[in-house]
């Protein structure tokens, strides 16, 4: 599957940084260049919480958006 702009949603947004929710049947989100349809609306930083492979055994998991080029988005799961 691919990114699907319809399933991406704001949760929160407060000082330049945005709280994001997506869900997906994919089982995974990091693949290169996944969110880049969503470049002009995400920052560096902001939270992706992803409920993902939601045809199988879903799971939820945060990710950050570690770089944003305008045009290319790269994410990473976010760990504390």
């Amino acid at each position: 599957m691919a990114f699907a702009s319809k399933d991406l949603s704001v949760l929160a947004y407060a000082n330049n940084f945005t709280l994001w929710h997506y869900t997906t049947p994919d089982t995974s989100v990091v693949t290169g260049g996944y969110f880049n349809q969503a470049a002009s609306m995400m920052r560096v930083n902001d939270l992706i919480i992803s409920n993902i492979a939601t045809g199988g055994s879903a799971s939820t998991v945060f990710y950050i958006v570690t770089a944003n080029t305008g045009s290319a988005v790269t994410v990473a799961a976010f760990t504390v």
